[in-house]
C-alpha cells in the first residue's frame, strides 16, 4: 500500500503523519508531497527521514491514495491527474465537496455510500464535521427541522500565519498579520470570504455540507462563524428545533452511544466541553445539553472538537481506513 500526502508541510499534513503513525495505517511506502519550494526538505517520519517531493513526481509514483490539504485550487489541478492513473484522493479543500459526483463523507455517518467508483472523495469542513457528529443520531430519531449554529473557531483553522500571529500579539512581537484585525483579546465574526448575502463562505459550509452530509435538504440551517483567539479546537453553540418531541434524558443516551462522540455534560461539577480539553483528541464532545424554554420541541447544546484532528487530518484517514476495510481500493 503507498500513501502520499499531498500539502505535507502544511497544519494538517503534520497531523496527518502523527495521526497515520498513531493509528498504525498499513502501508508500505509514504510519499511526502508539497509545492516545489519545499522539495529536497526531510520530514521525519516513524524515526526515518522522508524527502519531500514535488506533485509530478508523486503522479508517476501511482500511490494508492492520496491525502490531500494542499488547498482548492492545488485540489482542483491535481486531484483529477491522481486520478487518471488509478488513485483514490481524499480531499481536504472544499474544492469537491458541493460537486454532485463526488462524495461527502464522515465514516460514522454515510461512508456506506462509497464505493470502488469514487477516485475523489471530498472530506468535509471542520466545522461541519464536528456538527453533523453530534446532529445524525438526533436527526435519526427526532427528524430536524431547524438548526442554528454560532461557531467559536480556533486560529489553527486558518493555518501556521494565523497560530503566528496570535503567539506573537501574546508574546508582544509584532509581525505578519493573518487577519484584518489583531486576534489576541478578540472576536472576529469573519471566518473566510463574504458572499454577496452577507454570509460568509464559512457559515454557507455550514448550511449546505449538513444538507448534503445528512442527505436531507429540508433541514434550515443558519450559522454565524467567529474567530476567537485559542488553538485547541472549535466550538460551536447549537439550537435545534425537531418535528418531534424528545426526553433529555434520551438524547444524552443517544449520544454517549454514538461513535466519536462524548458526553462531557455534568454542571454540578463544572464538566463541559472545551478546547483544552478537546486538543488532541479524536473525539467530538458534547455538552450543555438542555431543552430550548422559548419553544416547542427544540434543543440547545455546545460541541466542541480539535478542528486538526477530527475535523481534518483523522477524518481524512478514517476513510481511508474505511476504504481498505471494504476492499474498495
Amino acid at each position: 500500500m503507498k500513501i502520499a500526502i499531498v500539502g505535507a508541510t502544511g497544519l494538517v499534513g503534520s497531523v496527518m503523519l502523527k495521526v497515520l503513525e498513531e493509528r498504525k495505517f498499513p502501508m508500505d511506502e509514504l510519499l511526502l508531497v508539497a509545492s516545489e519550494r519545499s522539495v529536497g526538505k526531510e520530514i521525519l517520519f516513524k524515526n526515518k527521514q522522508i524527502k519531500v517531493i514535488s506533485i509530478p513526481d508523486a503522479i508517476l509514483e501511482k500511490p494508492d491514495i492520496a491525502l490531500f490539504s494542499a488547498g482548492g485550487s492545488t485540489s482542483l489541478e491535481w486531484a483529477p491527474k491522481f486520478a487518471e492513473v488509478g488513485t483514490t484522493v481524499i480531499d481536504n479543500s472544499s474544492a469537491w465537496r458541493m460537486d454532485l459526483d463526488k462524495k461527502l463523507v464522515v465514516p460514522e455517518i454515510n461512508a456506506n455510500q462509497l464505493s470502488k467508483k469514487d477516485k475523489i472523495i471530498a472530506n468535509p469542513n471542520c466545522s461541519t464535521i464536528q456538527m453533523v457528529m453530534a446532529l445524525a443520531p438526533l436527526h435519526k430519531k427526532y427528524k430536524m427541522k431547524r438548526v442554528v449554529v454560532s461557531t467559536y473557531q480556533s486560529v489553527s483553522g486558518t493555518g501556521v500565519k494565523a497560530v503566528e500571529q496570535l503567539d506573537n500579539e501574546i508574546a508582544g512581537i509584532k509581525g505578519e498579520m493573518a487577519y484584518p484585525y489583531p486576534i489576541a483579546k478578540n472576536a472576529i465574526p469573519h471566518c473566510d470570504v463574504f458572499e454577496e448575502t452577507g454570509y460568509t463562505k464559512e457559515e454557507m459550509k455550514l448550511v449546505r455540507e449538513t444538507q448534503k452530509i445528512l442527505d436531507d435538504r429540508t433541514i434550515a440551517v443558519t450559522a454565524t462563524a467567529v474567530r476567537i483567539p485559542t488553538a485547541g479546537g472549535h466550538s460551536e453553540s447549537v439550537n435545534i428545533e425537531f418535528e418531534n418531541d424528545f426526553n433529555v434524558t434520551e438524547v444524552r443516551k443517544l449520544l454517549s452511544e454514538t461513535d466519536g462522540v462524548v458526553v462531557q455534560d455534568n454542571i454540578d461539577v463544572n464538566t463541559y466541553p472545551m478546547p483544552m480539553y478537546a486538543h488532541g483528541k479524536d473525539d467530538v464532545f458534547v455538552g450543555r445539553i438542555r431543552r430550548d424554554l422559548s419553544q416547542s420541541n427544540s434543543l440547545n447544546m455546545w460541541i466542541v472538537s480539535d478542528n486538526l484532528r477530527k475535523g481534518a487530518a483523522t477524518n481524512t484517514i478514517q476513510i481511508a481506513e474505511y476504504l481498505l476495510a471494504n476492499n474498495l481500493i
